[in-house]
């Protein structure tokens, strides 16, 4: 029997990973920039991690992967970020370092999603996380290291949503409105959102089946029950995105996908067309109370999340990544009965960073020269017996055509120079 991987998963080919790399790559110059660090938690948490009370989300409600060991400990599989690296953050004190504490991650989640294009079971997320402190700036900071990061990549067709889910006050009377309002269309809501009619209505406004309906769009809006503060802190931010000339529009609709968000709320979505349904490059938000709901002190907190597998399909409609393969340095044709000295010559121009490839097959001259030109070597080292007699290797330069026999003590001169010519 062949096997096959596991519904809602799938295999990262080399051409794909190249991918994956470039992504990591510039994300962790932008954590650099902006002055995060990486780090990493268990794939393991504790359900309770990311199952808090009356959670109405999807994610807990439906989509976790959870079981109960033997020992009688209910553990879940990751399905997001940022709850285990608060849990990581209280758990090593590290609220007693400068605030605020800039984390970030490249970590695999895990959902019980119906599978579809651009989102798996198995998935990739990049985030940040800048803990300890509240503050305008920071949001729109963080904002901003997203959003310039997708521009250094290359994504040109997108755009940045923003919104205010407000403080705990405002939340508290919008709450009430909402519920109130949504009381009179109880009999035409889809059975998740009358659930979450009595623990958290804003999550009616998100929801996917009910949000074209009439009376979704004519619900109360946050705005009309916002404090004094958090309108001005809602202004600053869209002041300082302004400075930092981030385009940016406000979407009341916007209220993000999980409980815990309040304040500031952000997603930078693709416009492109073959974007389609799952047009949400990255999104995220600010949370009040999430560190001390797990256990710290109270300790305000913003972050975001990519999904990186929707990012690489957007980037491929963009165009934004090289085709194939970057090409080898060097490869070695053996035209020996193998002999060790092809593995030497392979060896000092491995040692001298160069890369290398070897091939030991038994295949005539013209597949060997067939097998450089598909790995796009810039160097092909023939080893002969002639060569292994007089320590020396012929040298033949794709670019410019020309060849050479050169002593192996000189080999790594020799390709210095013509990799400056």
């Amino acid at each position: 029997m062949a096997y096959q991987t596991v519904k809602g998963t799938y295999d990262i080919l080399p051409s794909e990973m190249l991918k994956f790399e470039k992504v990591n790559t510039l994300f962790k110059h932008f954590l650099y920039l902006y002055g995060f660090k990486l780090m990493k938690t268990p794939v393991l948490e504790n359900t309770k991690v990311f199952a808090k009370d009356n959670d109405t989300s999807d994610m807990v409600t439906k989509e976790m992967y959870t079981f109960t060991t033997s020992s009688g400990d209910s553990l879940t599989l990751r399905p997001e970020g940022t709850a285990g690296i608060i849990r990581s953050f209280i758990q090593n004190k590290m609220y007693a370092n400068e605030l605020p504490v800039k984390l970030a991650y490249i970590e695999e989640m895990f959902r019980h999603e119906r599978p579809q294009k651009g989102r798996q079971r198995q998935f990739t997320q990049l985030g940040v996380e800048a803990i300890g402190e509240k503050s305008p700036m920071i949001d729109a900071e963080v904002i901003a290291l997203g959003y310039f990061f997708i521009k250094a990549l290359g994504l040109k067709s997108i755009k940045v949503c923003i919104n205010t889910l407000g403080d705990s006050s405002s939340r508290i009377a919008y709450k009430k409105a909402l519920e109130e309002y949504f009381r009179n269309y109880e009999s035409e809501l889809c059975e998740d959102c009358k659930n979450r009619l009595s623990k958290n209505p804003l999550r009616i406004l998100d929801c996917k089946i009910d949000h074209e309906k009439e009376f979704i769009k004519n619900a109360p809006s946050i705005y009309d029950f916002l404090t004094d503060e958090a309108k001005d802190y809602f202004e600053k931010v869209q002041a300082y995105l302004t400075k930092l000339e981030i385009p940016y529009e406000i979407d009341s609709s916007l209220v993000r996908g999980l409980d815990y968000y309040t304040d500031t709320v952000f997603e930078v979505i693709s416009t492109h067309s073959e974007s389609g349904s799952q047009s949400t490059i990255f999104g995220g938000g600010r949370y009040d109370g999430l560190v001390e709901e797990l256990g710290g002190p109270a300790m305000s907190g913003i972050g975001f999340a990519i999904g990186e597998e929707r990012l690489i399909i957007l980037g491929d409609a963009e165009g934004i990544f090289d085709d194939g393969e970057a090409g080898l340095d060097s490869y070695v044709i053996d035209m020996t009965d193998a002999s060790p000295y092809t593995l030497e010559v392979a060896s000092i121009i491995r040692a001298n960073a160069y890369s290398c490839e070897v091939n030991f097959t038994k295949r005539s001259m013209k597949s060997q020269f067939k097998s450089c030109e598909r790995k796009k070597a810039r160097f092909i080292i023939i080893i002969g017996e002639d060569e292994v007699k007089d320590e020396v290797v012929t040298v033949k330069d794709t670019i410019d055509q020309s060849q050479a026999i050169v002593k192996l003590d000189e080999l790594i001169d020799y390709l210095d120079r013509k990799m400056q010519e």
